[in-house]
């Protein structure tokens, strides 16, 4: 339901408004963007705030967590972590959820263009038709995954995403402690199996869907970008200081996902405990 609201809210509203101004569909897929990056600028600000919380305060939690990195103490390291988090007024997940809320928005819009009739015979730039492929190379023969042809908006679109998780990997892996930055290491082969997976999934979408996509994360980075040059990292770990010294002073209880989080860890941890003492009862009998 959700998605077809997006979707209804488009047609009805925003793409035939821009559309009655009689200007070039690529620019209305710009325009679209725009309004959506917009739109979304909160959530996407409120994500990256709790990043770059959790990256200032590094440091810190390598500090209070050097004692714990064996591996059986790992359980025991993100309970460590979880409760300085909590001490600074910091949730690691509060940066998920307004990622998520995105998707819909991703998935309407992929659902919408492709189908969009306004965009049947529209050119734009080198594109002669944005409903359909833009070949930038074509053969005759029909190769298994790829077809004909090499769309140049799906290349550019994959290309964007390889830079783009490169930029959002690297603002993950500066938040890490300990083996989690070695283990962020070891996926960064997903960063390049995914854009080569989109490419086999939309070489043969619509070029004007594929366009919005490399504009969206163009705009995407140029955000994260301008975020990054904005934030003040002295300036935020002395506010998560003054909110440490608060939070010293009025102790508060972990609410929500985090508490929970907390609890299982908790669980698990005792349950982990009990197996190492009925395997050292069993080996003492």
């Amino acid at each position: 339901p959700l998605f077809r609201i997006i979707n209804r809210w488009f047609t009805i509203y925003v793409f035939d408004f821009l559309t009655g101004l009689n200007i070039n569909m690529g620019i209305v897929l710009i325009l679209i963007t725009l309004l959506l990056k917009l739109i979304t600028y909160p959530m996407v600000k409120k994500s990256y705030m709790s990043s770059a919380k959790m990256r200032v305060l590094k440091p810190k939690l390598e500090e209070a967590t050097k004692h714990l990195n064996k591996p059986e103490d790992q359980m025991q390291k993100q309970q460590a972590m979880m409760t300085e988090y909590a001490k600074y007024g910091v949730s690691p997940l509060s940066g998920c959820l307004p990622m998520l809320i995105q998707m819909p928005i991703w998935i309407a819009m992929f659902n919408f263009v492709p189908n969009a009739i306004q965009l049947r015979g529209e050119s734009f730039l080198w594109i002669s038709d944005l409903s359909t492929y833009d070949p930038i190379i074509e053969w005759n023969t029909n190769l298994w995954l790829i077809g004909d042809h090499l769309s140049l908006t799906c290349i550019l679109f994959c290309v964007a995403n390889i830079l783009y998780s490169l930029m959002t990997m690297r603002q993950q892996r500066d938040q890490m402690v300990g083996q989690q930055a070695e283990q962020m290491k070891m996926m960064q082969w997903m960063m390049f199996l995914m854009p080569l997976m989109f490419f086999f999934m939309f070489n043969d979408y619509s070029a004007g869907l594929n366009f919005y996509y490399f504009i969206s994360l163009f705009f995407s980075a140029a955000i994260m970008w301008t975020l990054r040059k904005t934030t003040n990292d002295e300036k935020l770990l002395a506010i998560l200081e003054k909110k440490y010294e608060e939070n010293k002073n009025n102790p508060k209880k972990m609410s929500g996902l985090a508490a929970r989080l907390q609890a299982m860890q908790e669980q698990q941890q005792e349950m982990q405990r009990k197996r190492e003492e009925l395997e050292r009862k069993r080996k003492g009998l």
